[in-house]
């Protein structure tokens, strides 16, 4: 009888490891697929690029939802509440406006 062996061997790039720092994600889907988009926003710059593309099933998607909020709730417990202060944009950080 085979053995049910359900461990994956999952390599990680060097240059992947590193991770790619984002402040945003945009999401999207469709019928067949959910689309996220990671955005690095920078202060002072006009525009932002979209650092990373992840595309997921539905399925997938929902696993992924399942699997942050385990892993927020396990942080929580540990290092307490984490405060989300609004829905809003962080176009200046929390930093002091420009004025000229």
């Amino acid at each position: 009888m085979a053995e049910n062996n359900n461990q994956l061997n999952i390599e990680l790039d060097e240059t992947v490891a590193q991770g790619t720092y984002a402040n945003l994600a945009v999401i999207t889907h469709s019928s067949s697929e959910f689309i996220l988009d990671f955005v690095r926003i920078m202060p002072g710059l006009p525009k932002s690029k979209v650092q990373s593309r992840i595309i997921l099933t539905p399925e997938h998607a929902k696993r992924l939802l399942r699997a942050l909020q385990d892993n927020i709730q396990k942080y929580e417990s540990n290092f307490g509440q984490i405060e989300v202060q609004s829905n809003k944009l962080p176009m200046n950080f929390g930093g002091n406006t420009a004025k000229a």
